[in-house]
């Protein structure tokens, strides 16, 4: 099996998650599926996998111009695919840990 590149989503909600339920999100590609994200996440992290909700951010319309007296026109951004990881009472990622101050 390829290597799937798992990227941790740093936001409020992501911390928020991770520190009351349990639960890490990651931007996964668009091609895997929920038993590959779980497989990943227990071999680079050394922690069992629960459950795994996935879901695809649609990319948003961009506008721009092309000058003074030409029409805007519009581009998309990329759509996103997300992995919502729930892990196994007792086991934790250190993604979001705060160090201790000495």
């Amino acid at each position: 099996m390829a290597e799937i590149t798992l990227i941790p989503r740093i936001s409020e909600k992501a911390y928020g998650l991770a520190a009351n339920a349990n639960t890490y999100v990651f931007n996964v590609p668009k091609t895997v599926n929920k038993q590959q994200i779980a497989e990943a996440v227990a071999a680079q992290y050394g922690v069992k996998v629960s459950k795994v909700t996935t879901m695809i951010a649609k990319g948003k319309a961009i506008r721009f111009a092309m000058g003074k007296r030409r029409s805007p026109g519009t581009a998309h951004r990329k759509d996103v695919k997300k992995a919502y990881v729930t892990l196994v009472e007792g086991d934790a990622i250190k993604i979001f840990d705060e160090e201790e101050k000495k």
